[in-house]
C-alpha cells in the first residue's frame, strides 16, 4: 500500500489504553532532549533524545478544552514513560495555533517551525538510507494549508534542498480566500476565490454582496497558494460539494467520481509555468477554470482531467529544476498526497523521466507527521547534535 499510518505494533511502554507510540532513528544523537508539539489538526507530539524519536499516537483536532487536556496529558505520559524531561521545544510557525501558544507558556527555548518545511522532514527522515544521506532532495508539499515564511497560507509547494535548509523552489499562482480558513469546510469558497481573481462571475450561496465586497477589500481573504483548496474549489465547480461536513469531504468526492484509470485520458498537459519575481516557478491555475465549469463534460471526465493535470504539472516542474540544480531524490509530503489517483499517477509521470520517487512509509503525509518533521528540522540546526 502506498499510505501507512502510525505503527502501532506492541512495544514495552504503551500510552494510555494499550497504544503504542511510533519509534524512529535519528540520523545523529540529538544535543539536549526535545519535545514537538505538532500542527492544530490530525495533531501528534514528538519527543527525541540521542538517536531515539518516539511519536505519539493520534490525538486529533486541538479545538477545544478536552482536546487540550488529552494532548498536555500524552505529553506528560511520554516524557514520565521514557524519563525525559524535554530541554527545548518546537512546534508550528503559525501564530494562532494552540500547540505554539501552549509550548510559549512553558519557559523553554522555543523553535518554530514551517509547516511545509516539517512536511518536507519528516519524509526525508523515514527515508534516509546510505544512498539518499548525500542526496539534494525536492519534496513536493501539497495540502490545505499551512503558515508560510511570508506569513501567507500555503500549500502547493516544491522545497529544494535538505532538513534544516529547505528553499521554495515552486509554487502555485496565489489567490484570495474569502474567509480564510474557512474555506477549508466551505469548498464554495475556494470557487469563489478562483473564480473572482480571474475576473469570472460566481454568485456565493449566502451573502454574495457583502462577501464580495469584502473580498474587494481583502478582508479577511488572506492569500492562498494551497493545492488542496485546488480541490475544493474543482468540488464545488463541478456542482459535487458546496459545503463540506468533514474536511476533505470535497476532494474525496471529486477522487471518487473520476472516470477508471484505464478510460481516463493520458494526454493531459500542465498547467502553465513561469518563474515570478523571486525566480520561483508559479503554475497557473487559471487553466482548470474551463474545463471545470465546462457542463458539456460529465463529472467523471473533469475530475479525470483536473488530476492528470495537475501530475502533469508537478511533472513538468521537476523537470525544470532538474535543469537548474542537477540531479536530487523527489518526495511527495502533505495531505493532497493521500489521493491516490493523484499520487500514483504522479509517481509513473516521474518514475518514467528517471526520477528516484520516496513516498512515506511509516509516518502519515497528512499533518499527524509534523510532530517528526519538526524534531528533523530542529535536529539538523547547527549545535542541536552531539560532537562524535
Amino acid at each position: 500500500s502506498l499510505y501507512r499510518t502510525i505503527n502501532h505494533r506492541p512495544r514495552p511502554l504503551r500510552l494510555g489504553r494499550g497504544i503504542s507510540p511510533l519509534e524512529l532513528e535519528l540520523p545523529c544523537p540529538v544535543a539536549t532532549p526535545i519535545l514537538a508539539t505538532g500542527g492544530q489538526m490530525k495533531n501528534t507530539v514528538a519527543l527525541a533524545w540521542d538517536r531515539r524519536l518516539v511519536v505519539s499516537p493520534h490525538i486529533g483536532e486541538l479545538d477545544s478544552p478536552r482536546a487540550m487536556r488529552v494532548f498536555e496529558q500524552t505529553i506528560g505520559d511520554l516524557q514520565d514513560l521514557y524519563e525525559v524531561e524535554a530541554a527545548i521545544i518546537a512546534c508550528d510557525a503559525h501564530p494562532d495555533y494552540r500547540a505554539r501558544r501552549w509550548a510559549q507558556q512553558q519557559g523553554k527555548p522555543v523553535y518554530p517551525v514551517f509547516h511545509h518545511h516539517a512536511h518536507a522532514s519528516a519524509l526525508v527522515l523515514e527515508n534516509r538510507t546510505p544512498e539518499t544521506a548525500q542526496q539534494a532532495w525536492l519534496v513536493f508539499t501539497w495540502d490545505g494549508t499551512g503558515y508560510g515564511e511570508d506569513g501567507t497560507l500555503q500549500g502547493g509547494e516544491a522545497l529544494f534542498g535538505r532538513p534544516g535548509a529547505w528553499r521554495r523552489v515552486a509554487s502555485f499562482r496565489p489567490f484570495h480566500l474569502p474567509g480564510g480558513e474557512r474555506a477549508g469546510r466551505e469548498p464554495w469558497r475556494s470557487a469563489a476565490a478562483l473564480c473572482w481573481e480571474a475576473g469570472l462571475d460566481y454568485r456565493a450561496p449566502r451573502e454574495h454582496d457583502l462577501i464580495k465586497a469584502a473580498w474587494d477589500r481583502r478582508l479577511n481573504c488572506p492569500p492562498s497558494t494551497a493545492v488542496g483548496r485546488l480541490f475544493d474549489a474543482a468540488a464545488a465547480l463541478t456542482g459535487l460539494l458546496e459545503y463540506a461536513s468533514f474536511e476533505g469531504q470535497g476532494p474525496i468526492r471529486l477522487e471518487a467520481r473520476a472516470e477508471a484509470p484505464g478510460n481516463a485520458p493520458t494526454d493531459t498537459v500542465p498547467l502553465p509555468i513561469r518563474p515570478n519575481r523571486e525566480n520561483r516557478l508559479e503554475a497557473d491555475w487559471r487553466g482548470l477554470l474551463p474545463l471545470l465549469r465546462d457542463d458539456s463534460l460529465s463529472i467523471a471526465q473533469r475530475s479525470s482531467r483536473f488530476h492528470g493535470i495537475l501530475a502533469a504539472t508537478l511533472l513538468e516542474k521537476a523537470v525544470r529544476l532538474r535543469e537548474r540544480h542537477g540531479e536530487f531524490c523527489v518526495g511527495l509530503s502533505g495531505g493532497v498526497f493521500q489521493n491516490r489517483l493523484l499520487t500514483e499517477h504522479a509517481v509513473r509521470l516521474l518514475q518514467r523521466e528517471g526520477f528516484a520517487v520516496y513516498l512515506h512509509q511509516r509516518l502519515p503525509c497528512n499533518d499527524a507527521g509534523l510532530s517528526a518533521g519538526q524534531v528533523m528540522e530542529v535536529a539538523s540546526q547547527p549545535g542541536q547534535t552531539k560532537s562524535k
